[in-house]
């Protein structure tokens, strides 16, 4: 008796843990859907997001039927996760962990770009570092190992000055941490560089003296790389072409609102940041940070597979990728 109540124990348990990996419940038993989550990072790549979401774009486009919520995530690998299992239907992503869960069989397509620039490589005061060429033996800061910033730096270092991260048998101590600790990581010495996505890298100047000594426009691909994409799965494009033309005309609804009214945007960036991650951006450092971005839906295919190439190139990735069907630009043409 004991022993079928606790196989029975287990089996609710089990059900529960299938249960709590399951979707977001976008659809209903027949099929129609009811919800439509939109995952999204809180810093200035992914800004377009913050208007669709303040201004209503999705809700507009989708319909008062449609419940619309919002998911911010710490890095790309917790966002794969997330529409990997169904979490979210569609959102923004950097393109690092879009393309290296694309190589190892992850269903997911770029269906629009969201941003490029915004990353900028800083050494901290203190560090004895004035140019790139410091950087032997210095420990460096980047959000994930492999996501798109860590890629940019470690492609400009490799090809401009000959050096590697430790992680491949060079000079370079490469370490990971959340955007928003790069100012402590600072202030305590734990770090001499960061590779700081915007608006974080106009932070550590402002608050800690920081010295820029790789610019946005300097860095691998730093004008042409889209540091944020529009992602979705491709079993939902197929089954769901509208929801996805939706989905997209929204995002172009935001990245137009930003170009004809930067200052409102500059505003929703603000409220947006400080209510994710409790941290109050001025907007001096908006400012600052608004220079090293450039919005944008279209994407540079060849950019992306050059980057991606370069990722191998690290040994990021295991073999040589082919991204000619990644990018899906039916729904922005």
């Amino acid at each position: 008796m004991k022993k079928g109540l606790l196989f029975f124990s287990i089996l609710l348990a089990f059900a529960g843990l299938l249960a709590g990996c399951g979707s977001s419940s976008a659809t209903n038993a027949e099929g129609v859907v009811e919800k439509v989550t939109i995952g999204y990072f809180p810093n200035i790549n992914h800004v377009p997001a913050m208007v669709a979401k303040a201004e209503g774009y999705y809700q507009e486009q989708l319909g008062e039927d449609i419940e619309i919520e919002y998911k911010t995530f710490p890095d790309g690998a917790a966002f794969m996760t997330a529409l990997k299992t169904g979490e979210i239907e569609a959102g923004l992503v950097g393109p690092g962990p879009a393309m290296n869960n694309y190589t190892t069989g992850t269903d997911v397509n770029i269906i629009a770009g969201g941003s490029t620039g915004g990353t900028v490589i800083l050494a901290r005061d203190g560090s004895g570092i004035e140019t790139a060429e410091d950087l032997a033996g210095k420990t460096f800061v980047t959000p994930r190992v492999g996501c798109t910033h860590d890629v940019q730096f470690e492609t400009y270092m490799k090809e401009e000055l000959g050096m590697t991260s430790q992680r491949i048998g060079g000079e370079m101590i490469h370490t990971t941490g959340p955007p928003a600790q790069y100012q402590a990581m600072f202030e305590t010495e734990k770090v001499d560089v960061a590779v700081a996505p915007e608006p974080w890298a106009s932070v550590l100047q402002q608050e800690t003296g920081a010295k820029v000594i790789i610019n946005s426009t300097e860095v691998s691909w730093g004008t042409t790389l889209p540091a944020s994409v529009l992602v979705a799965s491709g079993e939902l494009i197929e089954s769901n072409p509208d929801l996805i033309q939706k989905i997209v005309n929204a995002h172009k609804d935001a990245t137009a609102f930003i170009a004809e009214n930067p200052e409102e945007a500059k505003t929703i960036t603000i409220n947006d940041i400080k209510e994710e991650t409790g941290q109050e951006l001025s907007k001096e450092v908006i400012d600052r940070s608004w220079e090293n971005i450039g919005f944008t839906y279209e994407v540079d295919a060849d950019a992306v597979q050059a980057f991606g190439d370069s990722s191998y190139d690290l040994k990021f990735l295991k073999e040589q990728p082919d991204f000619s069907d990644l990018i899906d630009t039916q729904f922005i043409d």
